[in-house]
């Protein structure tokens, strides 16, 4: 298990002064990024090896959200490896221990050259502790968009979208999903399912579906194909 301490900071709250879904996120993708560079296994070790780790879905479940300067700790670590996938927990806890947040994570093993998945190395392997997995209710993978949708006007990718891989970073989708949230919707749930990698100047164009427990945002090309399809449930 790796974890790291830290302060909620007030770059990273919402408009209530409490850390943000997206700052949630971005420690989920942080924690693991350091567990990978502390174990070897980081970005030079995947780039040597043209290899990337590409999210595939997320689930993150919210009990309550720390405010501004609460102290926190942060954890991740795999529980399982199947073929080109590996499995992965996170969780968040406030100051006095109690997990606040956990999350369960999908993702692939690619070789980016070639655009193909591949099996984890053995290194990979030796090299990564696998755990138990959380004790959390784990939705399915897969996300059930239903018909009868708002199509919204659409966007550019740009540069702030991208991550080190070239293509739109996993969280960024997030944040994309979040602009459709109705007034006063507090989120207990997020399911984020990838379908395919958006690139720098591609037109993103959201369908959003509404109900008064959820919304899901499918985020999609000009053709309507889907790069990423975001489920959002009340608390």
């Amino acid at each position: 298990m790796y974890t790291f301490d830290s302060r909620v900071r007030y770059s990273e709250t919402d408009e209530k002064g409490l850390l943000s879904i997206a700052g949630i996120v971005d420690y989920f993708q942080d924690t693991s990024t350091f567990q990978s560079e502390d174990l070897g296994l980081g970005v030079e070790f995947l780039k040597k090896q043209d290899l990337a780790w590409v999210m595939s879905a997320w689930q993150i479940v919210i009990h309550s959200c720390p405010g501004l300067g609460e102290r926190i700790t942060v954890g991740t670590f795999p529980y399982d490896f199947k073929g080109f996938m590996g499995m992965r927990n996170f969780f968040l806890m406030d100051e006095k221990g109690n997990r606040i947040v956990e999350a369960n994570s999908v993702w692939t093993l690619l070789n980016i050259k070639k655009g193909l998945p591949v099996r984890a190395t053995q290194e990979m392997l030796d090299n990564y502790v696998l755990e138990e997995k959380l004790p959390m209710e784990y939705a399915p993978r897969k996300i059930t968009v239903p018909d009868g949708g708002e199509k919204q006007d659409g966007f550019e990718v740009g540069r702030q979208h991208l991550d080190s891989n070239h293509h739109v970073n996993n969280g960024q989708y997030i944040h994309m999903a979040m602009e459709y949230l109705p007034e006063n919707f507090v989120v207990g749930q997020l399911r984020a399912e990838y379908k395919k990698q958006a690139h720098l100047h591609d037109r993103i164009v959201p369908i959003v579906y509404r109900d008064e427990d959820k919304m899901i945002v499918s985020l999609c090309s000009e053709q309507e194909e889907p790069y990423a399809i975001v489920e959002l449930k009340r608390m």
